[in-house]
């Protein structure tokens, strides 16, 4: 398939990847560019669009991709990651074993059934360098493991640009998809990742500062404040966000984890119509 969908340069050799309108198929990317080639963070939910970004890289420069930062395991991160055939593929080691894992197609086809049809046939690439501490994936750029989304989860910290790709842990103006997420672990991340830059490049919606990630801590301490109930949801910019049949997932999942309960909480396999 085919996204609108563009480079825009944030700094110089810093760019980000960003769709004209939100979804779960649209993906950021981070890009920044060294001497020895170019590193990519998040390669999409299919590889159809994955080989939009591509192409496009191969227009901006004749460096070669040399490294794929995954900064989560979720297909909508990795899907498109073998259109970089030839990049070392950076993750988390639970990114990496979910990787190491054999495919749940028809999951992914369930939750994105517009792409079911590609999201069948998709083979991810396996993680070949695990990341466990602040790592330099270049001169410019830093790989930091933080749990939120995920227990383990990437950013992308670019100190000279004040940017931060923050991929994974961050969606402004679409709700995230936090079925697996520690809300404590991911509001203690964003409180922290506040300080690193001026702009953060979300892994959905526009890129954003301090005010949309105050926006986004906000929006999930309200659901661990629900305390598992929808109808206690406050109003809030949230209200105006896209894909908002996630929150009942993310008020539920917060609470079963405050009960010490982890496992995949029932209203998302309502989504996934396996009830």
């Amino acid at each position: 398939m085919v996204v609108a969908a563009s480079l825009v340069p944030l700094d110089p050799g810093v760019f980000a990847w960003l769709h004209d309108e939100p979804g779960r198929v649209a993906t950021n990317s981070g890009i920044v560019v060294a001497e020895d080639g170019l590193t990519v963070i998040d390669a999409g939910l299919v590889p159809s669009v994955a080989s939009q970004l591509a192409s496009a890289l191969a227009e901006l420069s004749p460096l070669p991709i040399r490294r794929l930062v995954l900064t989560g395991s979720h297909i909508d991160l990795v899907g498109g990651s073998a259109a970089f055939p030839l990049a070392a593929v950076y993750g988390s080691p639970q990114t990496s074993a979910h990787l190491d894992q054999p495919p749940n197609p028809e999951t992914w086809a369930r939750l994105h059934p517009d792409h079911a049809d590609e999201l069948r046939e998709v083979v991810t690439r396996p993680v070949t360098h695990t990341v466990t501490e602040p790592a330099h994936l270049c001169p410019a750029s830093i790989a930091i493991p933080r749990g939120g989304l995920q227990f383990e989860n990437l950013a992308v910290q670019v100190p000279g640009a004040n940017v931060v790709f923050a991929g994974a842990l961050a969606s402004f103006g679409t709700v995230p998809l936090g079925f697996e997420a520690d809300f404590d672990v991911w509001i203690s991340t964003l409180e922290v990742m506040s300080s690193w830059a001026e702009l953060f490049v979300p892994s959905h919606g526009p890129i954003g500062g301090i005010e949309e990630l105050e926006q986004l801590i906000s929006y999930l301490d309200a659901c661990r404040s629900a305390k598992g109930s929808p109808s206690a949801m406050p109003a809030g910019p949230w209200d105006h966000w896209t894909d908002p049949h996630y929150t009942p997932i993310n008020i539920e999942r917060a609470a079963m984890l405050d009960a010490g309960d982890p496992s995949p909480p029932p209203t998302l396999r309502a989504l996934l119509g396996m009830t």
